[in-house]
C-alpha cells in the first residue's frame, strides 16, 4: 500500500519524462521535477514513517526492512506504469528494441527501489530513534 501514495506523486512527471526519452523530445522543466522530486521525498518519509508506526503499535518490532520495502514498493508501480507505456504507446517493432526498452527500465526501476528504500528506512530510524529516546526509565 506504501508504494500508490508515492507513485501517486510522481506520475505525471513520470509520463513527461518517458515521452522526452523514448521520443527524442527535449525536456526542458527542471525546476518542477526538482519541485516533483522533493514531493517524492516527503511523501516517501511520511508514508513510511506512518507504517512503521502503524507496525510498532502492533508490537511487531521488525521494522528496518519493512521500511525499505514499504518505501521501494513504489518501484513495481513504476515498472507496471512502464509495461502500460510499452503497450499503450510505444511501437517498437524488433525483438531486441523490446530487450533494451525493458531491460532499462528493470534498471531504472532498480535505481529507484534503492533510492525510496533509502529515504524510508533513514526516514523511519530517525523516527524510531526520536520516539525510543523520550522514553524514561525509572
Amino acid at each position: 500500500m506504501g508504494g500508490i501514495l508515492t507513485f501517486g506523486a510522481i506520475f505525471i512527471e513520470l509520463y513527461f519524462i518517458m515521452n522526452s526519452i523514448w521520443f527524442h523530445k527535449v525536456y526542458y522543466v527542471f525546476g518542477f521535477l526538482f519541485i516533483v522530486f522533493i514531493i517524492l521525498i516527503l511523501t516517501t518519509a511520511e508514508v513510511t514513517v506512518l507504517l512503521t508506526y502503524f507496525h510498532l503499535c502492533s508490537e511487531d518490532y521488525r521494522w528496518q526492512w519493512r521500511s525499505v520495502y514499504t518505501a521501494g514498493a513504489s518501484a513495481l508501480y513504476v515498472f507496471l506504469y512502464g509495461v502500460l507505456f510499452y503497450f499503450s504507446r510505444l511501437r517498437l517493432a524488433s525483438y531486441a528494441s523490446l530487450i533494451i526498452y525493458f531491460g532499462w527500465m528493470i534498471t531504472a526501476c532498480l535505481m529507484f527501489f534503492i533510492l525510496t528504500g533509502a529515504i524510508g528506512f533513514v526516514a523511519s530510524n530517525i523516527f524510531v530513534r526520536r520516539i525510543y529516546s523520550a522514553i524514561k526509565i525509572d
